[in-house]
């Protein structure tokens, strides 16, 4: 059993701490917000609260600390975690330069400990089923991957919220659900050669931005054609194209609160078959296999590489939306 501090105890500090509760392989032994409600949510989740992150540093009963903290902050987490010899679960985006990536990334090698991130789609039966298929050649040749994630959750926020700054969650449909497409077409083709972004605030005032859309190119000719927008209701689906068939993923709900995916897929020459995946915690799938990773039970199923190259494309993709041009990756 790892004993975890959770970092941070916003919105979603507050769900990955309700949605390990009763995990039988990690346990949330703190909760670290400098907020007053940060910590008032930890004692009401039943956890102890601190004010500050060198507390949970300091603990030896903590083996590893889940960030749930602004973009910002992530790179100096992650060193000072590995330094202090805590394992690190980063909410996505790991950070948002390929600097700060590598800087966090050579930290927890030195230091020999396990690095996680906040990529859950990739924990969802449907897409893990969808990746082994891929690989197994169902789909012929993979050509084209598809993918949307929009919500209007963000509406609620306060203009001054870090979500909604241009400097601290650049590119903001990016950095709140964009990024997760992007893992998935680097799961599926590798890294990306290559991005064009476009970037417009057309229905909110959004400083970062409401409506974006994303082609990026990889060097064997795949390309994956990403949209995410932050005031059109939950819009969940993925899809990948292939010479001999290809597979749609549609989400019931926002992961917040899964209630399952309808998976449609055709091969040539047959009729289209769609079935029903149930509701799956795929958030905690992820922590747990980050925890039973750091314990040596399993090899954790997002690599280093694809991490820096999924931070190198976030930033490209930053690049692009402000010049309006092609952007090289890396």
């Amino acid at each position: 059993m790892m004993n975890a501090a959770v970092i941070g105890l916003g919105w979603w500090g507050r769900k990955v701490v309700g949605d390990l509760r009763d995990s039988p392989h990690i346990r949330v032994c703190l909760g670290v917000d400098p907020s007053p409600d940060g910590r008032a949510a930890a004692d009401a989740l039943g956890v102890a609260a601190a004010t500050d992150f060198e507390h949970a540093l300091a603990d030896e009963k903590v083996d590893a600390v889940i960030l749930c903290t602004p973009h910002k902050f992530h790179a100096d987490q992650i060193v000072a975690a590995a330094q202090a010899g805590k394992n690190v679960f980063c909410e996505k985006p790991l950070t948002t330069t390929g600097a700060h990536a590598r800087k966090a990334i050579d930290a927890v090698t030195s230091a020999g400990v396990q690095l996680g991130i906040g990529h859950e789609k990739r924990f969802e039966p449907a897409v893990v089923a969808l990746l082994s298929r891929c690989a197994a050649g169902e789909f012929g040749t993979p050509l084209v991957f598809e993918g949307n994630f929009s919500q209007d959750k963000f509406l609620d926020l306060p203009a001054d919220n870090w979500r909604l700054s241009d400097t601290e969650a650049p590119v903001g449909p990016l950095s709140a659900t964009g990024i997760h497409l992007v893992d998935l077409a680097i799961a599926l083709f590798g890294r990306p050669v290559s991005v064009w972004a476009r970037l417009a605030t057309l229905a909110t005032g959004f400083a970062n931005g409401d409506t974006l859309t994303i082609t990026l190119a990889f060097p064997r000719g795949e390309t994956a054609l990403i949209t995410a927008v932050l005031t059109t209701p939950f819009a969940g689906r993925i899809a990948l194209l292939g010479s001999r068939g290809w597979v749609e993923i549609r989400d019931r709900n926002h992961p917040e609160q899964p209630q399952g995916w309808d998976v449609t897929t055709v091969h040539r020459g047959a009729e289209p078959v769609t079935t029903f995946q149930p509701p799956h915690p795929s958030v905690r799938e992820n922590i747990e296999q980050f925890a039973r990773a750091a314990a040596g039970e399993l090899t954790y199923p997002v690599t280093l590489d694809e991490m820096l190259a999924n931070v190198e494309t976030f930033e490209a993709i930053t690049r692009s939306a402000r010049s309006g041009q092609v952007e090289r990756v890396g």
